[in-house]
């Protein structure tokens, strides 16, 4: 458990905090370091990839430090791995796909409006069904509920006045 835990500090810490540290510095301290800005948005696109798959990674053994390892590579000023993990892989697997990907996000942009609304529609109704069963069984006249039934009573008159 504890080397979870250090495990998930250090890739906080190597794997986002300082990459998005140096990323900070480079839009807004030397704006014009068109190479090194590239570098840190080559890192970020790996690891949103990585985000995204490692629902199917996470189960194997001592995944938490591959990550730790992967990232430190990535970043690491002698490697470049983000280069190479960029160039070599991701760039021609995205670039081949991008008229599908591109067509997706477009429908799913255009649904998103109704799928928000199911959501919020679907949401608000089982919500209220939901707190108005609560709220009938907290209130229900039993003997074993007269306690409860009283301090609901109580703050629902603090709201209700």
């Amino acid at each position: 458990m504890l080397g979870e835990f250090l495990t998930a500090t250090l890739t906080l810490l190597f794997g986002y905090a300082y990459p998005a540290f140096e990323c900070f510095k480079m839009v807004e301290k030397r704006p014009g370091r068109v190479e090194q800005l590239r570098f840190w948005c080559q890192y970020w696109i790996i690891v949103a990839m990585v985000l995204v798959f490692e629902s199917l990674l996470s189960w194997l053994p001592m995944y938490g430090e591959i990550k730790l390892a992967f990232f430190v590579y990535l970043w690491y000023p002698k490697t470049k791995g983000s280069d190479l993990v960029y160039d070599t892989f991701l760039k021609p697997f995205v670039m081949q796909y991008e008229p599908n990907i591109e067509q997706r996000l477009g429908n799913l942009r255009a649904k998103s409006g109704q799928i928000l609304v199911f959501y919020i529609r679907n949401f608000t109704d089982k919500g209220t069904t939901f707190f108005l069963q609560v709220l009938n069984q907290v209130v229900s006249p039993t003997p074993s509920r007269e306690p409860i039934r009283y301090e609901v009573k109580l703050i629902l008159s603090m709201f209700f006045r």
